[in-house]
């Protein structure tokens, strides 16, 4: 069998803890800023965790040697 190789997609996208929680960025904040107010902005800050359910997922198809 071949190796798994990382979606390098995901490997941008995702990090995994230590604890095997996946983080993730918020989504809407890359480009058009302008639109958006000023509590959005402010609101996007920061990192989440995804629900455990998709955080196997992208472990097990897309991060396969996290």
């Amino acid at each position: 069998m071949p190796k798994l190789k990382t979606k390098s997609g995901a490997k941008k996208r995702f990090k995994v803890t230590a604890t095997g929680k996946v983080m993730h960025a918020q989504r809407g904040k890359r480009h058009g800023m302008i639109k958006r107010t000023k509590k959005q902005i402010r609101q996007l800050r920061g990192i989440r965790v995804l629900f455990k359910t998709d955080g196997d997922n992208v472990k097990k198809y897309f991060l396969p040697n996290a």
